[in-house]
């Protein structure tokens, strides 16, 4: 939602959050019946975040996603009994239209990306539930089916498509607007489905998409159902998707209360997490606190804390500090990551929550937090990890510092027992693989076949400044004279480059090793997507996107480049 708050020099500043209340929502219908959600698309045509366009033909903007990406995490922790959801529209004809083409039209080229990434998010979130034995996904496509919202099916388990002689699913943005799918469209038609590479060349360069038993004969869709048995066709599927999840069938969910979160021209301020701003040298500083108590030792007691359990407290705050920084504040390009607290207890409840994985709650607070972490892999901001005395990079908190592009931990020279200490648990070896589905410390010692055996060793055991940098687990460990100098210079010195160029940069850098379909999405996201929604081609006078609706085609330059 957009809220206001005063600056610093007693101005007024449009800010937005991503707070939903769970009540109810302006642009979703929600029922459950069992163990099957219907979440249907009913998109309110005046209800855009942002003034200055329609949301016609359920077409969707940044707060439609919002919505449904609360919808879903209300499912997971509020819902156990859950073990399917079907999306699909309560209007007749219309599934989904996709993106709103006169929002992108009308949007600074930072927020298309940042939409667009959040809209990544959001669908590999769908994918990332069903692989890890959580929510199954049933697209029930009662209508035309375009752009993103083709790309909101393609993200789910099965598609059912109605078989009307009219309805339709299509990738029309090549033809119709000179840009691509921006959520991983492309990749998810020839990688997921296996649509082979000529049929998918004709699809996604066709307006008006393929219907019916050619779209099932093409692997667009899974099946196809006349109307006239759509409903019991849909059930039917619906049912046998939530036998294939693990969630329990009877039990009490956890209920989702707001963030208790103050922001300010400072920074954000949670009770786990703090985030501090520094304008004039361009960074923020995101603190985490570790855990003051030790974990219970059983999964229903886990579950009986419900949001105040340490693990997702400090995920949601994480998580919601993330999506602010990105949404709200472009010009902080560095993330200084620190840690505060006792990290031997991070440790007790990564064990606890490995010794009690099997149980639902566990299990989707451990979702929770992998997912968390991945968005801030893929978050286009430079990283480093600070890591001084009273720090708490152990276990769980320790991947902050394997996702930074640098960790600079300091040396005590003087007295080296007062010196800072890494910690490694079980958790760091198999609970958080990034999008490229390597663990962190896979992909950092990807040429090393025998690190991570050296690394497993080393569980429980307190690694200090020195060790941990011949172990290669820090970039720099300068010593307590040096300190203050090289981590001011290390944050001066990046923030005086390009921004573009450390975006493309990282991007790259990060996801060494195996690619996956998420990995795939999100690097061309960050290269194609990003270069061609600034192409003239597309956002020039007479680029495609902005003359859509105008009645006047493109004047294409046609050079290739």
């Amino acid at each position: 939602m957009a809220i206001e708050i005063a600056t610093a020099d007693n101005t007024a500043a449009t800010f937005f959050t991503y707070d939903q209340s769970g009540d109810s929502y302006r642009h979703w219908n929600v029922s459950i019946d069992g163990r099957v959600a219907t979440v249907a698309m009913d998109v309110d045509a005046d209800g855009g975040i942002n003034p200055g366009y329609k949301l016609k033909l359920n077409s969707y903007d940044l707060g439609v996603d919002m919505e449904l990406h609360d919808i879903v995490q209300r499912m997971r922790f509020e819902h156990p009994e859950v073990g399917c959801v079907v999306l699909t529209s309560a209007n007749d004809r219309i599934f989904c239209s996709g993106a709103n083409i006169y929002m992108l039209g009308t949007s600074s080229h930072a927020w298309k990306v940042n939409f667009c990434k959040f809209t990544n998010e959001t669908r590999n979130g769908f994918e990332d539930s069903s692989q890890n034995g959580s929510l199954k996904f049933l697209a029930a496509v009662n209508g035309t089916c375009a752009g993103g919202g083709y790309e909101v099916a393609l993200a789910c388990d099965e598609i059912l498509l109605v078989d009307d002689r009219s309805s339709a699913v299509s990738l029309p943005e090549v033809p119709l607007l000179a840009v691509l799918p921006g959520t991983g469209g492309l990749t998810r038609v020839v990688d997921k489905r296996k649509v082979r590479r000529d049929l998918a060349d004709v699809f996604c360069t066709s307006e008006e998409g393929v219907r019916g038993r050619r779209a099932k004969d093409w692997n667009l869709v899974d099946d196809i159902a006349p109307k006239g048995r759509w409903d019991e066709a849909v059930r039917e599927r619906a049912d046998k998707l939530a036998t294939q999840s693990s969630r329990p069938a009877s039990a009490t969910g956890v209920k989702l209360t707001p963030l208790s979160r103050r922001i300010d021209d400072a920074g954000y301020h949670y009770e786990h997490v703090d985030v501090a701003f520094d304008r004039a040298r361009g960074f923020v500083t995101i603190t985490v606190k570790a855990p003051v108590d030790i974990p219970a030792t059983d999964g229903a007691a886990m579950q009986a804390q419900g949001v105040t359990f340490w693990p997702l407290a400090m995920a949601r705050e994480l998580d919601d500090a993330i999506l602010l920084l990105r949404t709200n504040e472009p010009e902080l390009g560095l993330w200084v990551l620190k840690t505060a607290g006792e990290g031997a207890n991070v440790v007790a409840y990564d064990n606890a929550l490995l010794a009690n994985q099997d149980h639902w709650f566990v299990r989707e607070v451990i979702g929770m937090l992998r997912r968390t972490l991945s968005r801030l892999d893929v978050s286009s901001r430079s990283i480093y990890a600070i890591i001084e005395p009273d720090s708490a990079f152990a276990g769980t908190l320790a991947e902050l510092a394997f996702a930074a592009d640098r960790a600079y931990m300091l040396e005590m020279i003087a007295e080296p027992d007062k010196g800072p200490q890494l910690q490694l648990s079980k958790a760091n070896f198999a609970l958080y693989p990034m999008c490229n589905d390597l663990l962190r410390l896979q992909s950092r010692f990807l040429g090393e076949a025998g690190r991570l055996a050296e690394l497993e060793d080393l569980i429980a055991s307190p690694i200090p400044s020195g060790e941990a940098y011949d172990l290669g687990l820090v970039t720099f460990a300068p010593d307590d004279i040096d300190w203050d100098d090289e981590v001011r210079l290390a944050i001066d010195e990046r923030a005086g480059l390009s921004p573009d160029a450390c975006t493309g940069m990282e991007a790259s850098l990060r996801f060494a090793g195996q690619e996956t379909v998420w990995s795939k999405v999100f690097g061309r996201l960050s290269a194609w997507q990003n270069w061609i929604f600034i192409r003239p081609n597309a956002v020039g006078e007479g680029g495609a996107l902005k003359l859509f609706g105008t009645g006047r085609r493109a004047e294409f330059d046609k050079k290739r480049v």
